[in-house]
């Protein structure tokens, strides 16, 4: 498609929009349009069949019935369920007004169960209270709201404009005067641009339900609707509004391997109810909240998993009763999975997981924030159903927001200003994209990454390391996500999808990682802080735009409560600002005082950047035989291959004047490897091609343990020694010393190779022979310091007599030198392989000195040294070092006291490191002991 111009947009008009025609969102319209509005009801699919109601509903989780519960009794439950964290004027509203909406619904004609006195069958489920009220026929409930939508008297007040999804919400004003005046999208069949000026805005998008990824890898296949990708997450975030709670996710029990819940409200009133593999009853949490999930998890972690939603011991009736809710109105697949497992509810129990992260206020506490009103904190805008930070809202909370933010909004009449210019075109901007790049990634790889990456590091339990690693990642998905590629509607749509998906799961790690305590089990399960702290995070955690773009917080507290909770006692006061959060420091494995500089060095191609030799680049193939000769070749060689042929037979390939066909030919000849070919490839290593030469040398490597060591292959490496092509030397090198090929002599010439990687291996060949003098004499003078560092390493394994009482002159010399070397990763591996050859007093009292060098890479080696020093003037510094805030500098003093263990102060030494907070440490200490 086209990208259609700025100016071409379709505008529209309307006191109240509705963003989303599910649960809340139907229900503000109808409610807007009874008090008079005229309503915009925008929805990206079709109202009919969207929305999280769209295939029925099982049952009401929050129906408090008069006689039955009392409103101020649920209040406190959920008050308890969210760890005291809540805004109890909202929670208050659904339960005071469910009882009406429940009354209002079964007006339009949704069916609940009733008694035989006609009495709504409530049923207990939680030990404190009876709030449950099943809908066997819950199927219908969406397509009785979209029959009340499209009733003339509503037809004449409310607009339906399907396949219209908004991506921004527009505002306008500045400071406290700036409000909510429309919204920006695009038709997701046309493509074309749509702007809407409104009165007030409300929200009613649904959970983020495609946040964290499935087990399954299947993008939609998620315990929320997969349709609520966080758009009204994202879209209140950028118009600045509050939100809140957004650390405290949703995780659900669920049908292992389905995705579907396990529908414990349901299957609970039945008699059924969960257990482990030994059917014991392990939940001790009264309420669905992180505390009872916790459990879920600790058990599933057990031996005492798996963990059933136990119905086999059920009677007959009460089966047939669950099936005909769970497998119709429920999820109408759910029968036929257990059907092609074989499984049946009277002799099989349901195996139990949990679900992947997700936000929603309405089944957790994360959402947008809202007062007793619906609205958010910029004029004007409202938010319902499980966007709204209103805790275990569920359906009724939902319908009773959106009713509430409905009768608010209506008050309002189109805003009239010119709509904002720079808003209009960001949001033009976000749609299209996709469109100036076609051939980009497509979304639903952008997406699998980055949701991988939301389980990898933001699914609990949470730590500040594994945060900050998300928020890196996210910051990264911010290029993958500019570069997806698109080519229909459609696929502008799930590509703007992504971008909110992005959005969400950088709120919530942020989030996650602002809150340092542990709180709602395992929604909010940080092993960095796991207790709960009451005196500093007894708060909401609000997170808004800043005016510079970025996520900033702040520590709201809890409101006095209208309900009193023996257990909480919030005393309101004045809010705390937390400003933005930022990543710990996790490029490096603990501490690094100076990180390594990269050195270009003599031998270094111009432009490599890492101190090595450049590969030199391929060379073109010339046109000596046209690409179908060379073809037909290729297809030979493929056929000979299977016939394990000579090498005479693969000579003439070898030989072939096109590259491809030759390198192919190594490639056949290292798979057949007839008699002969170390020889062969040897001379390969020869070849005017660098990708012949390259395959040779691989093919080498990959054959050195098959090869015969034999005089021609010895000739033919010797000779590749001379050859310009550093990755043929360096092969050459190392192929001689595996094979023992080589000699002093014949390594010692490659110590003053041009190419670093090249000396390398010559040093690595020439402790293969003990050529000590040699490594000593090359040792202080190299230029590179990589090649010094393996030369210091190298001088602790050789030596001219193995059967000698103490190093060579010339070694100790050598390391001497290298102590002092201005590198210190050059001194810290001088000072390690003094830990090998002999620490002499004067080198063990420069160790002693060296224990406070800058460098803990230096402080160890100096600690290893020690191992081979004396005891008087080793276990004093080694003691000390002990204390050294580096966990690798005292993992080094504790192995080198272990050397000196007949000294009692040592082994004092060793049994106070038996305390020591690293593991490694510790575990060494109580071996050396």
């Amino acid at each position: 498609m086209e990208i259609p111009a700025l100016t071409a947009a379709e505008e529209l008009t309307c006191d109240v929009l509705v963003i989303g025609g599910g649960t809340a969102g139907t229900m503000a319209a109808l409610t807007a349009a009874e008090h008079g509005a005229n309503v915009l009801l925008l929805e990206k699919a079709h109202v009919r069949h969207s929305g999280a109601l769209a295939m029925g509903m099982d049952g009401v989780n929050n129906a408090v019935i008069p006689g039955r519960a009392e409103p101020d009794d649920y209040v406190a439950e959920i008050t308890r369920a969210n760890d005291g964290i809540v805004d109890q004027s909202t929670v208050r509203q659904t339960a005071t007004r469910g009882y009406d909406m429940v009354r209002r619904l079964e007006s339009y004609g949704v069916k609940f169960e009733k008694d035989e006195h006609n009495e709504y069958a409530v049923r207990q489920v939680h030990r404190s209270g009876s709030y449950v009220l099943p809908m066997p026929e819950g199927k219908d409930v969406k397509k009785v709201l979209y029959r009340q939508l499209r009733r003339r008297e509503m037809r004449e007040r409310i607009r339906i404009e399907n396949r219209v999804m908004p991506v921004r919400v527009l505002t306008a004003g500045e400071g406290e005067a700036r409000r909510a005046v429309g919204a920006a999208g695009f038709n997701t069949r046309t493509g074309a641009f749509v702007t809407v000026r409104a009165g007030a805005v409300i929200l009613a998008t649904g959970a983020c339900g495609r946040l964290g990824l499935p087990a399954s890898g299947y993008l939609y296949g998620t315990y929320e609707n997969p349709t609520n990708a966080g758009d009204g997450y994202a879209m209140a975030y950028h118009a600045g509004a509050e939100l809140t709670g957004i650390e405290c996710f949703q995780i659900n029990p669920l049908i292992k391997d389905y995705n579907g819940p396990a529908c414990a409200y349901v299957a609970n009133p039945f008699g059924g109810y969960q257990v482990n593999r030994h059917g014991e009853r392990f939940v001790d949490s009264d309420y669905w909240s992180g505390q009872m999930m916790a459990e879920f998890a600790a058990e599933i972690a057990s031996d005492r998993a798996p963990v059933y939603l136990k119905l086999s011991h059920l009677p007959e009736e009460s089966v047939s009763a669950l099936e005909s809710i769970l497998h119709t109105t429920e999820r109408p697949t759910r029968g036929t999975f257990h059907a092609g497992r074989g499984h049946d509810y009277r002799t099989h129990d349901i195996e139990m997981h949990i679900s992947e992260i997700g936000l929603c206020g309405g089944h957790s506490a994360s959402g947008v924030r809202v007062d007793d009103q619906a609205r958010t904190t910029v004029p004007r805008l409202y938010a319902a159903g499980d966007l709204a930070c209103v805790p275990h809202n569920y359906m009724i909370g939902a319908f009773v927001f959106g009713d509430l933010a409905g009768a608010d909004a209506a008050q309002y009449t189109p805003y009239e200003g010119a709509l904002p210019d720079d808003q209009l075109r960001d949001a033009h901007e976000l749609i299209y994209h996709p469109l100036r790049n076609p051939d980009g990634p497509p979304q639903p790889q952008v997406e699998y990454k980055l949701r991988r990456f939301v389980n990898d590091y933001v699914a609990p339990p949470k730590s500040g390391s594994r945060l900050s690693l998300a928020l890196n990642a996210f910051e990264r998905m911010r290029a993958d996500i500019a570069e997806m590629g698109a080519r229909t509607p459609h696929e502008l749509m799930r590509c703007a999808e992504v971008s909110f998906i992005r959005d969400c799961a950088e709120m919530a790690a942020r989030a996650s990682l602002a809150r340092t305590e542990s709180r709602w089990g395992l929604y909010h399960d940080r092993l960095d802080h796991p207790q709960r702290d009451d005196t500093s995070w007894f708060h909401h955690l609000d997170l808004r735009k800043s005016p510079s773009g970025t996520m900033e917080f702040t520590a709201r507290p809890v409101a006095p409560y209208l309900v009193p909770i023996e257990e909480f006692t919030p005393v309101g006061g004045p809010s705390r600002h937390l400003g933005e959060v930022h990543a710990e420091n996790v490029a490096t494995a603990g501490s690094r005082e100076v990180a390594p500089v990269a050195v270009l060095t003599e031998g270094a191609e111009a432009g490599d950047g890492s101190g090595r030799g450049a590969l030199p680049l391929p060379s073109h193939p010339t046109p000596h035989a046209s690409s179908s000769a060379s073809s037909a070749r290729l297809l030979e060689l493929v056929a000979l291959a299977e016939e394990q042929p000579e090498l005479d037979a693969l000579r003439p390939y070898l030989a072939d004047p096109v590259p491809t066909v030759r390198r192919e030919a190594v490639a056949v000849l290292t798979e057949t490897l007839p008699p002969g070919t170390g020889s062969a490839l040897a001379e390969a290593l020869r070849d005017s091609a660098p990708e012949v030469r390259a395959a040779a040398a691989a093919s080498l490597r990959e054959l050195v343990e098959t090869l015969p060591p034999d005089p021609a292959l010895r000739d033919g490496l010797a000779a590749a020694l001379t050859e310009p092509d550093p990755v043929v030397r360096a092969a050459a090198l190392d192929v001689l010393r595996a094979l023992g090929l080589g000699d002093t002599a014949l390594y010692a010439g490659s110590l003053t190779d041009s190419d670093i990687t090249v000396r390398i291996e010559a040093v690595r060949a020439l402790v293969s022979v003990d050529a000590a003098t040699e490594l000593a004499h090359a040792a202080p003078t190299d230029p590179s310091r990589e090649v010094r560092v393996t030369l210091a390493k190298a001088l602790a394994t050789v030596s001219a007599d193995r059967t000698a009482s103490s190093p060579p002159a010339a070694v100790l010399t050598a390391l001497t030198t290298l102590t002092t070397d201005p590198d210190a990763l050059v001194r810290a591996a001088a000072y390690g392989a003094l830990g090998t050859v002999g620490c002499p007093p004067p080198l063990a009292a420069q160790a002693v000195t060296a224990l406070a060098d800058p460098a803990w890479q230096v402080r160890a080696g100096a600690a290893t040294a020690l191992s081979t020093a004396t005891t008087a003037m080793a276990v004093p510094a080694l003691t000390e070092a002990l204390s050294d805030p580096n966990a690798d500098v005292r993992k080094a003093a504790v192995l080198s006291l272990t050397h000196h263990t007949t000294d009692e102060t040592a082994r004092t030494a060793l049994t106070t490191a038996t305390k020591d907070s690293d593991a490694d440490v510790r575990a060494y200490a109580s071996r050396a002991l």
